[in-house]
């Protein structure tokens, strides 16, 4: 990323930061989370420190990644008493997560970089095994597909499990934010629902369907192995309305896969 780019997104991060700082919400939350004292974890957005100081209670040591200057040197002096945690100057979006070991990541992330966020953290050759987010309520819904799958849905629930833990109200946050939030959990699923090997296939089987559609000329599948893959894997038929359910998105893929090989008997 240019050194333009990030003076661009440093303006931008601050002025979509909304803070939480209330003691008993900040523990209620990360309770929820999985987090003990053997764990290493990283916060994305330090911030004001507040979520910084809960976090670090309950883990091994707490990296701590803030791209706003201002906002780093005035919780880099309030936290000096806390021994666990690493304060790191630096742009999330570039900073090399752990090339080796377990770690898990909580944070209050700025709305407008979400999506960049969650791909960094998801598609690293060593993710963490648990990631905590507060985001808007609407992203995270297209994210764990509701009401309908989406892209990116789809593939992230190839290797993890989303869910919403923890419904915001708007007075939590100090300036109180114009959107609902949420936390969002992302769990790293130990046996993925798509082989490494084949994930690359997968993302491009997706990604076609979904530009061009499952039952157009460029579909990478005819009508009847579509109506076949599903009624042998005891699936129902894709709906009118268009909607295709997660699993029915795998038993295709597992057809498409068949099909390529040169091993389908459709």
């Amino acid at each position: 990323m240019s050194r333009l780019n990030n003076i661009y997104n440093q303006s931008d991060l601050h002025h979509s930061q909304n803070f939480l700082t209330s003691q008993k919400i900040l523990q209620r939350i990360v309770r929820l989370s999985s987090i003990t004292k053997n764990d290493h974890v990283i916060e994305i957005g330090t911030g004001k420190g507040h979520l910084s100081r809960v976090l670090s209670q309950h883990c091994k040591h707490l990296y701590s990644i803030e791209l706003d200057q201002k906002l780093y040197a005035y919780s880099k002096q309030k936290l000096a008493d806390i021994p666990n945690l690493s304060l790191i100057h630096r742009d999330f979006l570039t900073y090399p997560l752990p090339s080796t070991g377990s770690y898990k990541v909580f944070a209050n992330i700025p709305f407008s970089i979400t999506t960049k966020i969650i791909r960094k953290l998801t598609e690293d050759n060593n993710p963490p095994t648990d990631i905590w987010l507060v985001v808007e309520k609407g992203a995270a819904k297209r994210f764990i597909g509701q009401p309908n799958e989406t892209l990116r849905s789809i593939l992230l629930k190839s290797n993890w499990t989303t869910e919403i833990v923890y419904y915001f109200r708007r007075e939590d946050f100090h300036p109180k934010p114009s959107v609902d939030s949420v936390l969002l959990r992302l769990t790293q699923k130990r046996c993925p629902d798509v082989d490494a090997k084949d994930y690359s296939s997968f993302t491009y089987f997706i990604e076609h369907s979904f530009r061009h559609g499952l039952f157009s000329k460029r579909s990478l599948l005819t009508k009847k192995q579509i109506a076949t893959a599903l009624r042998l894997d005891k699936l129902p038929p894709l709906s009118q309305s268009g909607e295709v359910l997660y699993i029915q998105w795998l038993c295709l893929f597992r057809c498409y896969q068949k099909f390529k090989s040169g091993k389908g008997k459709i």
